[in-house]
């Protein structure tokens, strides 16, 4: 494969329509938009995302200069995901298999969520030997995406050369939100309950989410509960298509993971009594206006 990370970048949000680049005017490209097909092992042939009779089938987006996986299925190609965790779960030479959207439940009998992969080793008699749970971390966006998705399937050929620049609610990763409100409930609920039994947890998310977390304290991979499985998305270019490549991985405790990404880093506390202060100002002048009938007795 002839692997470059970046192209020159369009003006407009669109990396991947239906698993290929939005200027791949191929025809196998032409025949994934056509029916809405899902290239990466989705649960059923078509793309499902959003809206399952309307599926929304962008892969990714460009940020900036890089590129932010924002459907979870897009980690799914050739299962690489799947072997890296393995890897990091069992023994060279394990027997396993994956399963898929797994339901966790808490002490009381309350779901904690499903877990979106989990790998099972097996024996001979095919009895389970253990297993580990594997969260795969797409990134939200901010904005619509839905708008230049459509603009685009009118007329691919035409519109992959489209200037969405200066439209309203142009298409971003949200990063912050990502790792709030998904990630971070994640491990709390499921993560704390596999931690509880002593089992590993892997995390897949591409390099650019992964760059806003904080400085995970890394150990050995003997001695880690959580692996961080770290990805791009390289071009080849004869094909005119990207490839899920490994960029890194990172190996840490979960509770001290756990610690890092869901406490706020402290400022300055005297920026905040500033914002106060001037707060404070803005609503005792709105509560004490000036003194009319004073000014009118000056005339």
């Amino acid at each position: 494969m002839n692997g470059v990370k970046k192209k020159a970048i369009p003006h407009h949000p669109l990396v991947e329509v239906f698993g290929f680049p939005a200027d791949n005017m191929s025809e196998y490209a032409g025949r994934y938009r056509k029916s809405k097909l899902c290239p990466f092992n989705n649960k059923v042939p078509n793309c499902t995302k959003d809206k399952a009779n309307k599926p929304l089938g962008t892969c990714s987006i460009y940020d900036q200069n890089e590129i932010a996986i924002t459907c979870p299925i897009r980690f799914r190609q050739e299962w690489i995901i799947a072997e890296d965790a393995a890897a990091f779960f069992f023994p060279k030479g394990t027997t396993w298999t994956s399963l898929t959207e797994v339901r966790l439940k808490d002490k009381t009998g309350k779901s904690a969520g499903n877990i979106d992969i989990v790998l099972v080793s097996y024996n001979e008699e095919g009895s389970l030997t253990d297993f580990g749970a594997l969260e795969v971390q797409a990134v939200y966006i901010s904005g619509n995406v839905r708008k230049p998705f459509e603009f685009y399937m009118k007329n691919p050929a035409q519109n992959h050369k489209m200037d969405w620049r200066g439209q309203t609610n142009y298409p971003n990763p949200d990063y912050l939100s990502s790792s709030r409100k998904r990630l971070a409930p994640q491990l709390i609920f499921k993560g704390g309950i596999l931690n509880t039994w002593k089992r590993k947890s892997a995390v897949a998310l591409n390099r650019g989410f992964y760059d806003t977390l904080p400085k995970l304290k890394e150990v050995k991979p003997e001695n880690a509960e959580m692996a961080w499985m770290v990805y791009d998305l390289l071009l080849d270019n004869d094909q005119n298509r990207y490839f899920l490549s490994k960029y890194k991985t990172v190996y840490t405790k979960f509770d001290t993971a756990l610690d890092q990404i869901i406490r706020s880093e402290a400022g300055e506390e005297k920026d905040f009594i500033e914002e106060l202060q001037e707060k404070l100002d803005e609503k005792l002048e709105t509560n004490n206006p000036p003194d009319t009938a004073t000014i009118d007795n000056l005339f």
